[in-house]
């Protein structure tokens, strides 16, 4: 039997992110696919309908992805997902919030709130869920797929007013990440940290519907390698020092990171604390209006602590400062 077991789904970004870590260690793990030949195996075990769902060697089950990443970083240190620069360490931890609790919005957002995307996801799950084997009235399977996941578009902050937003953000972001990966095999030099293992699922995901696909494999072809070389990374070189990596590296929080999922992150936490329901913040491009999300809020509060214990660390500080980003160790 494999050391590892991790349930999950070919639609699921926060899968592709840890089956590829897995892969990356060189784990022994088995990939259990969520359909319903698996389902009484995967709800005996789960907290949560959600995937994935990782059973490891002396630990409970898991379903958080972060979590997941650092448990199989202390398992096998080598080799390693943390830059050893504890800058770009910090900074690693960052865009892989950033990836999972802000990139995952527009990679829903162009999933579900638009066609032909919302048709073939619907299809793609329908044939996940039933195994490969679709049900008889097929159709109606998958209309109802389609009808389910874009009545949940409100719930994560996509859809309606907030669409257009997203969609800019995710396209400044895509185009400050190709120019740094133009000049880098990942995004902290030569092999994959935490950040490489979530932006790139999600935009694996992307790369999987017609409309955003699109755009990637057009606008920005070194992600679009990257993505492809992030299913299963191999380490290329040493990770590289701040100093090696500010002058691309920069655009990506400056231009993007700072001016959406920020203050989007920073407002949603304080509305957490306050438990207010809604939340209304001025990001790039206007107003952002959704409900408080909870969970992110718990992330973020984790992701300042571990910053907060990095202020120290050389050209962090000032990276921050020069980036507008300074409310992160606030």
């Amino acid at each position: 039997m494999a050391d590892y077991r991790l349930f999950g789904a070919d639609t699921s970004p926060y899968s592709q992110k840890v089956r590829a870590a897995l892969r990356y260690k060189g784990a022994d793990f088995e990939w259990v696919p969520r359909s319903v030949r698996t389902e009484a195996d995967f709800r005996a075990m789960a907290a949560t309908p959600t995937v994935p769902l990782l059973m490891a060697p002396g630990r409970p089950p898991s379903q958080d992805s972060t979590a997941m990443l650092n448990a199989l970083e202390a398992d096998k240190e080598e080799p390693s997902t943390v830059p050893d620069d504890p800058a770009c360490a910090a900074l690693a931890l960052i865009l892989e919030d950033y990836g999972d609790e802000w990139l995952n919005k527009t990679m829903f957002n162009e999933r579900w709130s638009q066609s032909p995307d919302r048709e073939q996801a619907a299809h793609r799950v329908m044939l996940q869920l039933f195994a490969g084997e679709p049900p008889e009235n097929r159709a109606q399977a998958e209309a109802e797929i389609a009808e389910r996941m874009a009545s949940r578009l409100g719930l994560v902050g996509a859809g309606g007013k907030n669409s257009r937003k997203l969609k800019q953000s995710f396209h400044r972001f895509a185009e400050r990440l190709d120019a740094h990966l133009k000049e880098n095999l990942f995004i902290f030099g030569g092999r994959p940290s935490a950040a490489d293992f979530s932006v790139a699922a999600q935009f694996q995901q992307m790369l999987l519907d017609p409309t955003p696909g699109q755009w990637l494999r057009e606008r920005t072809p070194f992600v679009t390698e990257w993505c492809e070389f992030m299913e299963t990374p191999n380490a290329g070189a040493p990770f590289k020092p701040l100093a090696e990596l500010e002058a691309t590296l920069l655009p990506v929080f400056s231009d993007e990171v700072a001016r959406t999922y920020l203050p989007w992150a920073v407002a949603n936490s304080e509305n957490a604390s306050k438990r207010r329901k809604k939340l209304s913040v001025k990001i790039a491009g206007g107003q952002f209006d959704e409900t408080t999300q909870r969970y992110a809020a718990k992330s973020f509060k984790s992701l300042k602590k571990a910053v907060g214990k990095a202020k120290e660390a050389e050209g962090l500080a000032s990276f921050l400062k020069a980036a507008k980003a300074e409310a992160i160790l606030q």
